[in-house]
């Protein structure tokens, strides 16, 4: 088995593990915590991913500069020291945010959040034990950009399944067995963020080749990187604000119980990223030795196959999610209250989401070349006309509002950003994109999910609909595999015994 596609297994096995798992206790953790405390963690998750712009584009500088390193002899010093110098950064950097947001905690309960169930204190104890989870889970980012790099997705896999399984089911036990409330689910959680942390960190340093001397912080190993990481600043900050202005603005203007509805529709519209972001890791590195040899026929093919993957991976999930959102929940909560303010908000973030995924890789692709300017401008431009739209829109609709944007912007990027992208990088393979890497396996996962839900009706009770919703599953997954080549091809020689 190649890295490529050990690393693709590993990354689906590991990321879906824990989108499974995280998924199926959601329902226990709003049990026990209530919609409006589940809202309070839905910001606290937005807040997490808006800080990232503080990342300052090191740890995918870090990837691609590994994977590079990986192919070129007595790098092993440069590699110690880079690692060494950008750990310090990130570790001030999280402390400093941690130390913030502690700090804030009563501004931000009192006057921005709002609660109505919850009280005041318990809102601000809560937001400053979250400040400090994430000063402790910020480097981790980086050791797993690292990882990356190395190729050691199986191993980071691992240890993340078992921290993730660690991390949910021990909450359960805690709400259930020592305390229901929301200050004892954050202690878990920061717990759980450090030792994590700390383990990554371990692992990355054990995984580099043996170094001549110990390694140092060395600000001048940041001279072969700046460049690079400067330019994922703007597209992190930009990326940030595109993905969590719903959220800020939702949090102002909703009750919190009605953006609970909101984050519970995005927390599982978002799970397609554990698809998405597995295919991305495991080709990133790969683009870039290619791009560094200069391979354009074997990148091209890769690139399409790739493509083709993603696709098959991510499109038949979320044509089930967008045509079958109410069923889903209503199997999954078994509360008809949260399906019926949720579904549609579900059904148009999915539908986003995924026209998001379709463009990661070719986004991927731009970052192993270096090429950061033109997702900069895109995500600008974007942001400037987003911000205004999502406050109208949530005013007017509320979350339905927020997610039809949200749909609008990510079509927009598939048939703008990526048509001024391959004028640039594999020119002349933008229509094969658009023809059989993606839609021909949209066209017949979508053709086959609506004549499902046209002709067979939905039943309540739970085993006969979670069977139709499996069935559904398998035959949008089956129409998506014939419709794509490169992957049909693939399956042909898996399922023919002559061709293994």
């Amino acid at each position: 088995m190649s890295i490529v596609r050990r690393n693709i297994v590993a990354n689906i096995a590991g990321r879906g593990w824990a989108a499974l798992l995280s998924l199926a206790v959601l329902p226990v953790y709003i049990h026990f915590l209530g919609i409006e405390a589940f809202g309070l963690i839905g910001f606290f998750l937005s807040l997490t991913l808006i800080l990232q712009l503080l990342d300052l584009g090191l740890g995918t500088a870090l990837n691609r500069q590994f994977a590079q390193y990986s192919l070129q002899s007595g790098k092993a010093q440069e590699m110690h020291d880079l690692l060494r110098t950008l750990e310090i950064i990130y570790w001030l950097i999280g402390i400093a945010i941690g130390v913030t947001i502690a700090a804030l905690a009563p501004a931000i309960a009192a006057y921005w959040l709002k609660p109505q169930q919850l009280s005041v204190e318990t809102a601000t104890q809560a937001l400053a034990m979250m400040g400090i989870a994430i000063a402790f889970q910020w480097p981790r980012a980086l050791y797993s950009g690292g990882l990356a790099g190395l190729q050691r997705q199986v191993a980071f896999n691992l240890l993340s399944s078992i921290t993730g399984t660690v991390n949910n089911l021990g909450g359960v036990l805690i709400l259930w067995l020592v305390s229901p409330t929301l200050q004892a689910y954050v202690a878990w959680f920061m717990a759980i963020s450090l030792v994590d942390t700390l383990s990554t960190g371990l692992l990355l340093w054990r995984s580099l080749p043996k170094a001549p001397a110990r390694a140092t912080f060395r600000p001048q190993a940041l001279a072969g990187i700046w460049r690079f990481a400067a330019g994922m600043t703007g597209i992190s900050v930009t990326s940030v604000i595109q993905t969590q202005l719903d959220k800020v603005i939702l949090v102002k203007v909703l009750p919190l119980d009605a953006f609970g509805y909101y984050s519970l529709a995005s927390r599982v519209a978002g799970g397609l990223s554990y698809l998405m972001g597995p295919i991305s890791a495991a080709f990133f590195p790969r683009f870039s030795q290619l791009l560094l040899v200069n391979d354009r026929q074997e990148l091209a093919r890769l690139y399409h196959r790739s493509c083709q993957l993603m696709s098959v991976l991510v499109l038949p999930p979320a044509v089930v999610l967008t045509l079958f959102s109410y069923e889903l929940l209503f199997l999954w909560t078994q509360d008809r209250s949260i399906a019926e303010n949720s579904y549609l908000v579900l059904g148009l973030l999915t539908a986003g989401t995924a026209f998001n995924a379709l463009a990661s890789l070719p986004y991927a692709l731009q970052l192993a070349s270096g090429w950061t300017r033109l997702t900069l401008i895109v995500n600008t431009a974007a942001t400037l006309l987003q911000a205004p739209l999502i406050y109208i829109m949530s005013v007017k609709y509320g979350g339905v509002g927020a997610a039809i944007v949200w749909v609008i912007f990510n079509a927009l990027y598939i048939f703008v950003g990526l048509s001024l992208m391959h004028r640039r990088l594999l020119r002349g393979e933008l229509l094969r994109w658009y023809h059989l890497d993606i839609g021909q396996p949209l066209l017949a996962a979508v053709a086959v999910g609506s004549v499902w839900k046209w002709l067979i009706p939905f039943s309540e009770t739970v085993w006969l609909s979670l069977l139709n919703l499996t069935l559904v599953s398998v035959a949008t997954l089956a129409a998506a595999v014939i419709a794509a080549p490169e992957i049909r091809t693939l399956a042909v020689q898996w399922l023919t015994p002559t061709q293994r």
